[in-house]
């Protein structure tokens, strides 16, 4: 791993996550190349504005639940390559529903250049801390459809609410919002602009976080 790079949860105790890409629950339908572990990594830059996030949301009576952070750029070229494949229907209608494939990179649901490989980026959401369910948001994670959009119209009043919620204490925190992805969150601040990082995600000795 990158000597600025950090395991969130090591940084961040107690933080709840569940790094999608390194499961058979995401998009593609199989865990994706680079993820070794089902952990999320992030810069020391990140995990400072997620700790502020944390405690933001906590005002609002929430917590955060991660879904992924650092890509390395083999699973975004993995990405690239499925979007080429032909159509299975396995994933279709949980996260595809009413586009083909290809156009998700049309659309800008997949790029070839993510800020995920960047360490800058961090998908998420919030959970309530009096039960400890999911906020409703107004569809799941990687719905590639104008219902994820910034500004959609035809959720509910206490979605649309929860996602206001989510970018408030993001935007509050150091983090600027993507339009077409509720979830997703980057750096205003990024510590590495311009480099796409392509180290796999392994379990590795705890370092010294000083």
């Amino acid at each position: 791993m990158e000597k600025d790079f950090f395991f969130i949860d090591e940084i961040i105790p107690g933080i709840r996550w569940d790094a999608k890409y390194a499961t058979w629950d995401n998009f593609t339908g199989k865990p994706l190349d680079g993820y070794h572990v089902n952990r999320i990594i992030g810069t020391r830059s990140l995990c400072a504005a997620l700790a502020k996030a944390r405690e933001n949301a906590a005002y609002l009576g929430f917590d955060l639940l991660l879904w992924d952070g650092y890509r390395p750029q083999r699973a975004v070229d993995c990405f690239l390559r499925w979007a080429k494949q032909p159509e299975d229907g396995l994933t279709k209608a949980t996260h595809y529903p009413h586009i083909d494939r290809a156009e998700m990179v049309e659309q800008g649901y997949v790029a070839a250049k993510s800020s995920h490989s960047r360490g800058s980026a961090i998908d998420l959401t919030l959970y309530s801390l009096d039960t400890g369910l999911l906020a409703p948001m107004g569809g799941c994670f990687d719905l590639m459809d104008p219902v994820s959009h910034h500004g959609a119209t035809n959720i509910s009043q206490v979605e649309a609410q929860n996602r206001q919620y989510l970018c408030s204490i993001m935007e509050a925190s150091g983090f600027t919002s993507y339009e077409n992805e509720w979830w997703h969150y980057i750096l205003k601040h990024e510590p590495y602009p311009n480099t796409y990082f392509n180290f796999p995600l392994r379990q590795n000795k705890k370092r010294s976080i000083v």
